[in-house]
């Protein structure tokens, strides 16, 4: 039998931030005092929204709507998911901690970073079955597309993208803007993970009050920042944007064997996300344009 509820954007909100304050994946491995992420950022998109069609055009023709998700995760046709679906969104800020580690950093990762990258999303992966189960015992049906095994990376000349953006998602449920380095700043900064889930249920979308998709970003705002250019090792961020491939082969070219990854960083990658242009910027935990625009 469902479980409807009368309000299920504050039950979905409080059950998410729950979920991470008490979850023993959200302790750091090496140490009991210290989590991986604060206190979740949660907010709705309408799952109609022309937004998530505009994406295959910005993304890639196969990044999916919130529909065709839902649909492919059914295994039903079109026509049999309910007219009304919503896209749950959430940002797991990176803890102070590993922030800091990571300040201190020219070159690589640190190790916190890198557990955080890792295992924190392992946590992230295990918010996503947890909120589609929660939802699914309210009475609805729900899907997470980001999960692995489900999202789909593909290339082109701009480099890697996904058939499930969880920036792009973020942004559609207006919990933030992209920035000048490719990331997504939000009122919690840069330094996050996030992931969604798709329902078909009837909430609310939250306000998308910025103005444009850089507005949280002070190097389109005033033109005074490119801190990221700065702290960034390879090159990859120029006052142009965010080469993907040029940040990709840069950390390819370090020659970490997986061997030498597990040793220095105690994480299963071939690959690590360096993270320098989310830390010691004027975005790291914060909006930073907020104080422009007061």
């Amino acid at each position: 039998m469902s479980n409807r509820v009368n309000n299920p954007a504050e039950n979905i909100t409080k059950e998410i931030k729950s979920f991470v304050a008490k979850s023993p994946l959200n302790r750091m491995a090496t140490s009991d005092k210290d989590i991986y992420f604060d206190e979740p950022l949660v907010q709705f998109a309408d799952g109609a929204d022309p937004l998530f069609n505009e994406y295959k055009s910005i993304i890639g023709p196969t990044h999916l709507t919130p529909r065709e998700a839902l649909t492919l995760s059914e295994n039903k046709n079109p026509g049999d998911i309910p007219a009304r679906i919503s896209v749950i969104s959430w940002i797991l800020p990176i803890a102070e901690a590993t922030r800091k580690s990571n300040r201190l950093e020219t070159r690589l990762p640190s190790r916190y970073w890198s557990h955080t990258r890792y295992y924190g999303e392992i946590l992230n992966d295990a918010v996503r079955n947890h909120v589609v189960e929660f939802i699914q015992k309210m009475g609805y049906p729900a899907a997470c597309p980001g999960l692995p095994g489900v999202i789909k990376v593909f290339h082109n000349e701009k480099g890697m993208y996904s058939n499930w953006s969880e920036r792009h998602i973020a942004y559609a449920a207006g919990l933030g803007t992209f920035s000048l380095s490719d990331g997504f700043i939000t009122e919690k900064g840069i330094a996050h993970r996030c992931g969604s889930v798709v329902a078909a249920i009837d909430i609310p979308a939250s306000p998308r009050t910025a103005t444009g998709p850089y507005t949280n970003c002070l190097s389109y705002v005033n033109e005074k920042c490119g801190v990221c250019i700065k702290r960034c090792p390879s090159g990859a961020i120029t006052e142009k944007g965010h080469d993907k491939n040029k940040c990709q082969e840069y950390l390819r070219s370090i020659g970490y064997t997986p061997q030498q990854v597990k040793s220095e960083y105690d994480v299963n990658k071939t690959v690590l996300g360096c993270g320098l242009c989310q830390t010691k910027v004027p975005c790291e935990d914060k909006n930073p344009t907020k104080k422009l625009k007061k």
